[in-house]
């Protein structure tokens, strides 16, 4: 599945995207495993309350199932003005 990061997750990462195989069933078990990857990993998922997350393009929660997903996304939330 690919895995797309935005604004400072991609910065502590150091990529925009990446593909992964994983056996994580659910968003949560997926950041357990991408928390393991590297620091950069670790340390954009050391909070997950500063994070957001989109399944195939549709706004998720973190215990959002992942089986047959395309995409996931995490970005920080976003505000207005």
């Amino acid at each position: 599945m690919k895995l797309v990061y935005f604004a400072w997750v991609r910065e502590r990462i150091g990529t925009a995207s990446e593909e992964v195989s994983t056996g994580a069933r659910t968003v949560a078990e997926l950041v357990e495993d991408l928390r393991r990857r590297s620091p950069g990993h670790a340390l954009a998922f050391a909070d997950i309350s500063a994070l957001r997350v989109a399944v195939d393009e549709e706004v998720s929660d973190f215990s959002a199932p992942i089986e047959g997903a395309r995409e996931v996304a995490f970005f920080p939330p976003m505000t207005g003005g």
